[in-house]
């Protein structure tokens, strides 16, 4: 079956004023679909995958026919990763997390505010287009913050996504123009960090 578009878990003002409603539904409704239109596109000459879902898609990208790799790669990265950052955030969230995403985040950094800085400055320092995100390494049973160009996906190394910001300069330049330091700052007002928490203890689990 084809990929489609998801739904907003919300409205495109919900987030307002730290995302506003314009950015929100030029992103999903242009941005995100485009990716969906395009990886649909090139899975036509590779019936074969038609019946895998996108994170398998990712996680196996070395089985997909290197004529096609890129772009899904590309456009099935940049699905996922839009699908995952629509429920990553909420109205009337942010805050810090709670119990068990908590400890591991001390754990792995020493301490939330130590986290934020090293999430914040793979945001900043992600030259041009991509992600900072906080990810599950299940080899090494830690989480891991990184950034990642383009719309690569964790998935494609075996790391499971818990947490991530788009740092494309189309999720913030209509609100904050070349501002990416004061978008990442906003951005935390609207973290969801139970959906966070759910998706560590997922990955913890191997699911």
């Amino acid at each position: 079956m084809a990929f489609t578009l998801p739904a907003l878990p919300y409205g495109f003002d919900a987030l307002e004023p730290h995302i506003d409603a314009k950015t929100m539904e030029i992103h999903s409704q242009k941005h995100h679909k485009a990716y969906i239109d395009n990886l649909n596109k090139a899975l036509e000459s590779a019936p074969e995958l038609a019946s895998k879902d996108i994170v398998t898609l990712l996680r196996e990208i070395k089985s997909v026919p290197e004529s096609i790799r890129p772009a899904v790669i590309n456009n099935g990265g940049g699905h996922h990763n839009h699908a995952f950052f629509w429920e990553s955030m909420a109205p009337s969230a942010g805050g810090e997390p709670s119990g068990a995403l908590s400890d591991a985040i001390k754990a792995s950094f020493g301490d939330f505010a130590k986290f934020k800085e090293t999430f914040k400055q793979n945001g900043l320092t992600q030259f041009g287009s991509g992600w900072s995100w906080l990810v599950w390494d299940p080899a090494a049973a830690a989480l891991k913050a990184i950034k990642k160009p383009n719309q690569d996906s964790p998935l494609m190394e075996g790391l499971v996504p818990v947490l991530g910001v788009d740092v494309w300069e189309h999720a913030y330049y209509l609100k904050y123009q070349n501002l990416r330091a004061g978008y990442i700052d906003a951005w935390w007002n609207v973290v969801n960090w139970k959906k966070a928490d759910e998706a560590y203890a997922a990955a913890k689990a191997g699911k």
